[in-house]
């Protein structure tokens, strides 16, 4: 099976864009810590349109690295005519509070004018969530049809549907879970320790014209080596050496350094650490209260996001009283399968949103 190029170049596929975006003045905030943000805004994007009965509208949420624009890091499933069509449904995408790319986070401006940094506070899931809730409201929306992502974006989706049970008709989530496995909470601990150590960090307090750019790359790297399986790494690297390069380099040294040099120019070290925490300490035991149905898609060749998380989150459901799906497709290329695959995981979510659970389709 020849390997799609486009699982080896995420930079490209999440590079950030201007287009289309826009900003929603929150004002202050108090995050679930207690402690108080004065000034929250929340950069997103809308694609469709509203009908008048507003119960059209889809959002999405972003993984970690991800930002509001939806139809390019998940172009294979957000856009005209695809799993979350645009041309049928309002179709909403925002930048995570603690983000980089727009909305209030340890890169932008505190009132006192400097870079909020080490004095961001450590902000949850349900912080963000919360925020995204009072962005939809001012657009005028009380109640979803539905919300997705896949990974960090999904464990949006899930707190969605237990912040205001009744809001959210149907949640998609993809490769995702309700809380963190030690392994992956290892995982995030070493892509922060490489941030944390890296002299030019200043205690989260660094100079934006010279941040902590190795261990951002580093961090980076490991995130890579999490996000694609060893399938995939083989059939596209094998043992081959980089051509041009040193004589000892080998393909997948020189592309893991590509990778790390490039996210460097378009993400915040602040904001992976503050994002990565956020997730390793999101836990839900119980979707009680719920009312939404529960479309669960996992990939077997994921190894970071396992689909028996998927199966324990379909199991909570049940157990609440929801209707609830869990599907486990046999893809051989990872955690950023649910990036790229659209076709199976989109051809059942598309069914999820006309018929929801009960009335499915040929599932």
């Amino acid at each position: 099976m020849e390997v799609d190029p486009s699982f080896f170049q995420e930079n490209e596929r999440t590079a950030p864009t201007q287009d289309g975006k826009k900003f929603f003045e929150i004002g202050s905030f108090v995050t679930e810590s207690g402690e108080t943000i004065p000034q929250v805004v929340v950069a997103y994007e809308t694609w469709g349109k509203l009908n008048p009965a507003a119960d059209n509208a889809i959002l999405v949420c972003h993984a970690l690295s991800g930002d509001s624009h939806a139809v390019g890091w998940w172009d294979r499933i957000v856009g005209p005519g695809l799993a979350i069509d645009t041309d049928r449904f309002f179709v909403i995408g925002t930048n995570a509070l603690g983000g980089c790319q727009g909305t209030t986070g340890p890169g932008t401006l505190a009132p006192n004018g400097r870079r909020w940094g080490s004095r961001f506070p450590q902000v949850t899931v349900g912080d963000m969530v919360e925020v995204q809730m009072q962005l939809v409201t001012g657009l005028g929306i009380q109640t979803l049809l539905g919300v997705a992502g896949g990974s960090m974006g999904g464990m949006q989706a899930l707190e969605w549907t237990l912040r205001r049970p009744g809001a959210v008709r149907r949640c998609w989530m993809t490769a995702s879970c309700a809380a963190h496995s030690p392994m992956q909470i290892g995982f995030n601990e070493t892509a922060r320790q490489a941030i944390l150590r890296d002299p030019k960090w200043c205690g989260g307090d660094f100079d934006p014209s010279n941040p902590p750019a190795d261990g951002l790359a580093v961090a980076r790297m490991v995130g890579h080596l999490s996000y694609l399986s060893a399938v995939s790494f083989d059939r596209k690297f094998g043992r081959r050496r980089q051509a041009g390069g040193p004589a000892d380099q080998f393909e997948v040294e020189s592309y893991l350094n590509y990778q790390g040099e490039k996210f460097v120019s378009r993400f915040d070290a602040g904001s992976l650490v503050v994002l990565s925490k956020a997730i390793d300490l999101y836990e839900r035991t119980s979707l009680a209260g719920s009312t939404s149905e529960y479309l669960l898609t996992s990939f077997s060749s994921d190894t970071l996001y396992e689909p028996r998380q998927s199966q324990a989150v379909h199991e909570l459901a049940l157990a609440a009283g929801c209707r609830s799906r869990h599907l486990t497709f046999d893809l051989p290329m990872g955690h950023d399968t649910f990036l790229l695959d659209g076709e199976q995981q989109a051809r059942v979510a598309r069914d999820f949103w006309e018929n929801g659970i009960e009335n499915r389709g040929s599932w």
